[in-house]
């Protein structure tokens, strides 16, 4: 018999430091002296070196050089300077965004010991608001897959059941926040690839609106689809977070409305409907929006232009990025990576250019759509987190594990729409979540509604 979703589960293994800990909190600790950077750092390393080899978070650390910084950073609070809620915070890094310090494999055996000549933009903009980077986390080699179990460094592991995956491709860091490693991590989202191991392990993810963070030095995967966002373990963190990710692009927006306006969007006929599952992100929905609650079925009829499109334009800069590669060196690949490379090679010249018109029609459409709501909301992911190297769905309808992870969220990205998981509740006791969708350029408003209205289902 399932558990009821408003159960609150253990996690498998016993969280680091930072589980339950917010930046406003950390940075209230350093402010009265009770912690410093250094004894940050401390607790970061302390609970990678004994939970990494249970989940495989981590494909590198430096520790020594993270206590430096974190000295040199708790002089500067000595000295009056504070750069912001970022001064002194340890911080986590996927291994598909470059790093000077350290090593950037894209979790590939053709990059294996690869060191970038510079930071990523992001990485830099981290670095110069006071965090701190002591590692990097596994990434589903070449970031395209959402499970986070096919890597040249293994697989990364649920922490609420390890004998599961995370979801990916920012599956270590997913691992990471949500066992208490570090407060806060960084992330890509391709076509689900944040908000998709943010809800399977109980984290709050974000993916901005295409373009708002700069995409130099993160490894491209589908360049126009593609962006860089936050897991992290609170609405308000992921929007500190943000704010410096986007340059102050993203700023407060003010208070939310009373009232927001949220559709609910069915499942069909963009992934399968698992009954308890969806139940219990319609449950947080009702709980975020109340009466107010939509329908938005007319979203639906796009399904299938929105699919095609995507598919069209995904495949098709893939392939770009990865051809010649592919030629010279198919057995450096996963299988399964290969296998979809190879599919996405048939894509037609014609077929990209009709994908990019789609688009174009279809972020007009949604456009209309948002005049009349503030959100869209359905569930992150469809089901549960599977059990590692599980490739088909068990239990009500038949597809596959991939499609069913990213049929809910892969939508937004073509369009290139601001869009966050949150903590739903739990089934069975795994995580749910609970995706909101906003329209583009938005992404202030959209976390300034999740942050006021959001509440958890054991709150």
């Amino acid at each position: 018999m399932s558990r009821p979703a408003s159960d609150t589960p253990r996690l498998a293994v016993e969280p680091g430091f930072f589980a339950g800990r917010g930046l406003a909190e950390l940075a209230r600790g350093m402010a009265e002296g009770a912690f410093s950077a250094e004894d940050l750092v401390r607790h970061a390393g302390a609970a990678i070196e004994r939970l990494n080899p249970q989940l495989n978070a981590f494909v590198h650390t430096d520790i020594p050089t993270a206590l430096a910084q974190a000295r040199a950073l708790d002089a500067e609070r000595g000295a009056g300077r504070v750069r912001g809620p970022l001064h002194g915070i340890p911080v986590a890094i996927k291994d598909n965004v470059d790093t000077a310090d350290m090593p950037t494999t894209m979790g590939a055996a053709h990059f294996l010991g690869h060191r970038p000549a510079a930071d990523a933009r992001c990485v830099t903009l981290l670095r110069e608001a006071g965090a701190i980077v002591v590692g990097k986390t596994l990434t589903h080699e070449f970031a395209y897959g959402p499970t986070g179990d096919r890597s040249v460094q293994g697989a990364a592991r649920n922490p609420w059941d390890p004998a599961r995956i995370t979801g990916g491709s920012s599956a270590g860091s997913a691992a990471a926040v949500a066992a208490g490693m570090v407060p806060v991590a960084l992330g890509t989202d391709t076509g689900g690839s944040v908000r998709v191991p943010s809800a399977l392990c109980g984290l709050v993810g974000f993916k901005p609106s295409h373009g708002r963070v700069s995409d130099t030095g993160v490894f491209p995967l589908s360049p126009s689809i593609e962006d860089v966002g936050v897991l992290a373990q609170s609405v308000e963190d992921a929007q500190a977070f943000m704010r410096i990710l986007s340059e102050g692009a993203i700023a407060d927006a003010g208070d939310a409305s009373d009232a927001p306006r949220i559709a609910w969007l069915a499942n069909a006929p963009f992934a399968i409907d698992h009954a308890l599952v969806t139940a219990c992100a319609r449950a947080a929905a009702e709980r975020l929006a109340g009466a107010a609650l939509r329908d938005g079925g007319e979203v639906t009829q796009h399904a299938r232009a929105l699919q095609a499109a995507l598919s069209a334009i995904q495949r098709s800069e893939a392939y770009d990025v990865h051809a010649e590669r592919v030629e010279r060196e198919p057995g450096k690949y996963d299988p399964e990576v290969l296998e979809r490379l190879r599919a996405s090679r048939p894509v037609q010249g014609w077929e990209y250019v009709r994908g990019l018109k789609e688009r174009a029609r279809l972020q007009a459409e949604f456009a209309r759509i948002f005049e009349h709501v503030d959100a869209l909301a359905l569930p992150t992911v469809a089901i549960t987190a599977p059990a590692l190297q599980q490739r088909s769905v068990n239990g009500p309808g038949s597809a596959g594990v991939r499609e069913t992870l990213l049929g809910l969220t892969n939508p937004w990205n073509v369009l290139g729409l601001p869009a966050i998981s949150l903590p739903a509740g739990f089934v069975d006791g795994l995580p749910v979540g609970l995706q909101l969708v906003g329209p583009a350029g938005a992404d202030a408003a959209l976390l300034a509604l999740a942050a006021r209205h959001w509440k958890p289902a054991h709150a």
